[in-house]
């Protein structure tokens, strides 16, 4: 077989490849696929992601937020990440961070690195779908990104620099709302920075 050709023709409908699924496609065995990708890997036509899960690096516009669910299925964008699209945090950070109610993970590869820290169940929720080329993804909602972000900061026992955050494009009733639904330690830290800026507007 011609595997170029066939990551190559995969890559038009998704920038995931899945072993199982490709070589039930094609009718070889499993093995011989995964030696075909690994090869495949080592010329950084794709990455190995995950057991029996590549990234397609021939898609075009592929993105690491097309693995989000699929390393993870119950997880969501947020944290660092959330907080920089939404132009909350001027930080670009190099990993995509996610959270989940599944085991913590954190993959770093040669293009590609995304960590999932654990969140407790109660408090998965305050996400939305979003599409991109191939798929979609859960990210946070920009309220909830920040409380995320406070909330597993203190975790950690490190006091979030909550006053480096911009505030102006956030729904403060919302922000409010939903930290009633985070331990108070979330709402102490949250409070002084809330009111500082609301006499400075």
């Amino acid at each position: 077989m011609d595997w170029v050709t066939v990551i190559r023709d995969e890559a038009e409908k998704s920038s995931i490849l899945r072993a199982d699924e490709l070589a039930q496609k094609y009718h070889v065995g499993p093995t011989t696929v995964t030696q075909a990708l690994s090869r495949q890997s080592e010329r950084g036509l794709v990455e190995h992601v995950g057991r029996k899960i590549y990234f397609n690096r021939l898609a075009l516009e592929a993105s690491p937020r097309d693995l989000v669910n699929v390393l993870r299925t119950r997880a969501y964008i947020s944290l660092e990440s959330a907080l920089r699209e939404y132009g909350i945090s001027t930080q670009s950070p190099r990993i995509l961070s996610c959270v989940t109610v599944e085991r913590p993970y954190e993959f770093k590869g040669k293009s590609i690195a995304i960590t999932y820290r654990g969140i407790n169940p109660n408090l998965y929720w305050g996400f939305k779908e979003k599409q991109s080329r191939y798929s979609s993804y859960q990210i946070a909602e920009p309220e909830k990104a920040i409380l995320d972000w406070t909330y597993l900061n203190l975790q950690n026992g490190i006091e979030p620099a909550l006053d480096e955050l911009d505030f102006r494009h956030v729904s403060r009733s919302r922000l409010m709302e939903y930290a009633q639904r985070f331990p108070s330690t979330v709402m102490k830290s949250l409070l002084p920075v809330l009111i500082t800026d609301s006499l400075a507007a």
